[in-house]
């Protein structure tokens, strides 16, 4: 098995998931019966879509998410712990951010060229096994009116079969020209970024494979492989995956925790521009008694994930909620 393995509670052949809209209803139609600007109050018919489905990982999963995002890929002995599940001395280990494979995908939100990953929050409630179960539960938490896009909410709840908690994922997506539909506008919560030098900078160079070696973990999105796709997309090339970018740097802050992610109770970003293959990641990092709160930027210097936070378990910091809720 190369891939996770999903199954949806109750799923039929040739019928979507439970719970799930099929490919064929776009965001669009959702918000309106069929397109444009609904007439009169309209109550967006997203809100609410709930999905459950059952997840499985061997520890290959686990392996092939974290080459996926550059484990090994400088020094291979140096993430035995990450890359291999038979090396002496090294017990695998499972990077907290694997957890947001195994929230439900986003409902499908029209043309992938107009979709864009906005927010990710992951809270762990006991460290991720090398090889387990999940029971998944998913709901459309909100709808916002941005006014160029659409910005869709959803939370995860994974729990293993005997029912305990195991992690909570909240995820926004935000769709390009889904706006004007009279929705509320989401606004974000006060952010007072860190002031004065990183007390950590970490640099890595992302291969130029990236994105392909990053499919493999399931996410088959075109606009990540696909020349056509991004150029729809109005960008030059196929941009790095978001969730990539998101583990890239959590993996990278792992040596601020002892390089041990069992320690990880909690990451989340905010994306803000997209990472190209063949690039250079930088990952500025400022102590706080909770963890560190970060900012990745490329090559160019540009900010590609903002208001990031990783908190570590040894704590009693409650993560607050996701930015923008």
């Amino acid at each position: 098995m190369n891939t996770l393995d999903k199954q949806a509670d109750g799923d039929q052949p040739d019928r979507p998931q439970v719970g799930q809209p099929s490919t064929a209803t776009t965001l669009g139609n959702r918000i309106s019966g069929g397109g444009g600007r609904p007439d009169g109050p309209s109550p967006p018919a997203l809100v609410g879509l709930r999905t459950a489905l059952h997840r499985l990982w061997t520890p290959t999963e686990a392996i092939l998410y974290a080459l996926g995002v550059g484990a090994g890929q400088h020094d291979p002995a140096a993430d035995l712990h990450l890359t291999t599940e038979n090396s002496t001395g090294h017990h695998q280990r499972v990077l907290p951010t694997f957890a947001s494979l195994l929230a439900a995908d986003p409902p499908p939100l029209g043309d992938p060229a107009t979709v864009r990953h906005a927010e990710e929050a992951v809270t762990l409630f006991r460290p991720l096994p090398p090889a387990g179960q999940v029971h998944t539960t998913a709901a459309v938490t909100a709808l916002h009116d941005q006014g160029s896009g659409a910005l869709v909410q959803q939370v995860s709840q994974l729990r293993d079969p005997a029912g305990t908690a195991l992690a909570t994922v909240r995820r926004a997506m935000f769709v390009i020209g889904a706006g004007g539909f009279g929705g509320r506008r989401a606004h974000g919560t006060p952010w007072h970024g860190p002031t004065g030098p990183p007390d950590h900078r970490f640099v890595t160079t992302v291969r130029a494979d990236q994105a392909l070696l990053y499919r493999l973990s399931g996410d088959r999105n075109p606009l990540h492989s696909d020349p056509a796709v991004a150029g729809r997309a109005g960008l030059p090339r196929p941009i790095l995956h978001g969730l990539c970018t998101f583990g890239f740097a959590s993996r990278l802050l792992l040596p601020v925790v002892g390089d041990d992610p069992t320690r990880v109770r909690h990451v989340r970003a905010r994306f803000t521009a997209p990472l190209y293959p063949g690039g250079r990641l930088t990952v500025h990092a400022w102590r706080r008694p909770y963890g560190v709160v970060f900012r990745a930027d490329d090559e160019a210097g540009r900010t590609v994930l903002d208001r990031g936070v990783l908190a570590v378990a040894s704590t009693r910091w409650t993560p607050p909620d996701v930015p923008g809720r």
